[in-house]
């Protein structure tokens, strides 16, 4: 990356009013830049982060969200345009409280995750409610398992720093039992009835996966983000086979740029249950790969990284859907680039094939 273009970048990230923005440059950035360089100068950045910290909870985006927490350490009514029961509120104020660094010594983060598992079935899955099995058709059938209902909740837990809790470890193995023979995780198992037996659940087309038959990547996206936030599952065979799958995909939507950082920090509303990572977010992507050990001797990898860094602006930010993100999905995405290696052990077992989110059907006649 050119020198200049980055040092541009980290100070307009610097100079951002959001304190939790400023502390995670300088710990993710500019910290662990000079651990490696100039080991002298370390003390100094560690001296300002302490500063930074005291000021984190008076930032704009977590003050309104520890002010709507109710005493039982749930969140029922949501911030900025969030929608749901106290459930998917809870994970959602979790999943942007860990995004922002904070770790389960702050009493909001254990007082809501204290209640996530309360909610939590016996089996380790958390309930999904109602969800319509097929929503182009008229039938009222729902499904009877979605990997969602329990990766999302799992997730905000293990950016919480709540990874390697028991009733954690519970959910992770209710998790893999779900994942399909490929690799991938289905959509659900819809139609099961009092045999507790049922059939995979559609895929529409902008959910398929290259080389999965019955995979949805909405939930498999959804698995992996679980895995990688472990300390140990996130290299093991499960989430980098995810990966493998996923990086299938090759398609360049620029638009989708950092949708998922935009989300975390209150620039786009979170929506959708099954459509949650229905997006094709490369910086999502980016950060994904680096966690499970993924590197750029995949030509995949490399070609998303060289497509990424063509559409960094000349002041050194990436343009966002959301302008408002814009410093936030550059924070994100100089993380992952910086952190990507080279080489490694990651090896491929996918061939590159064209991919097409609605491929036209061979005409009859």
């Amino acid at each position: 990356m050119n020198e200049s273009l980055q040092a541009q970048s980290l100070l307009l990230l610097l100079a951002d009013p959001s304190t939790c923005l400023r502390w995670l440059v300088l710990g993710e950035l500019v910290h662990r830049a000079n651990e490696n360089a100039h080991g002298d100068r370390v003390g100094d950045y560690l001296a300002e982060m302490e500063e930074l910290v005291a000021l984190r909870e008076r930032d704009a985006l977590v003050a309104p969200l520890l002010a709507a927490q109710a005493p039982d350490g749930a969140w029922r009514r949501g911030v900025e345009a969030w929608q749901g029961d106290a459930l998917r509120l809870t994970t959602l104020a979790l999943m942007r409280l860990g995004y922002l660094g904070f770790a389960p010594d702050h009493p909001a983060v254990g007082a809501g995750a204290a209640y996530l598992f309360t909610q939590q079935r016996s089996d380790g899955a958390w309930p999904s409610g109602r969800v319509q099995a097929d929503q182009d058709s008229e039938s009222t059938e729902g499904y009877s398992m979605v990997p969602l209902q329990t990766a999302l909740p799992l997730r905000a837990l293990a950016m919480c720093g709540y990874a390697t809790d028991p009733r954690a470890e519970l959910a992770y193995r209710w998790l893999l039992d779900q994942r399909l023979d490929d690799g991938a995780w289905p959509t659900g198992i819809a139609g099961a009835g009092t045999s507790g037996t049922g059939v995979y659940g559609r895929v529409a087309g902008y959910r398929k996966m290259p080389h999965s038959g019955w995979g949805c990547r909405s939930n498999t996206t959804g698995a992996l983000l679980c895995l990688a936030h472990h300390p140990d599952r996130r290299t093991g065979p499960e989430a980098r086979r995810a990966m493998d799958l996923l990086l299938g995909r090759e398609t360049r939507e620029s638009r989708s740029l950092g949708f998922e950082v935009s989300r975390l920090t209150g620039a786009i509303p979170p929506r959708g249950f099954l459509t949650f990572y229905g997006r094709f977010d490369l910086a999502q992507i980016l950060d994904l790969a680096w966690r499970v050990g993924a590197t750029l001797n995949d030509l995949r990898l490399a070609e998303i990284v060289d497509f990424v860094r063509g559409l960094q602006g000349c002041y050194g930010l990436w343009n966002t859907e959301a302008p408002q993100a814009a410093r936030w999905v550059t924070f994100d995405l100089l993380r992952s680039l910086s952190r990507l290696e080279a080489s490694g052990e990651w090896l491929s077992s996918e061939p590159r094939t064209p991919f097409r989110t609605y491929p036209r059907r061979p005409q009859r006649y």
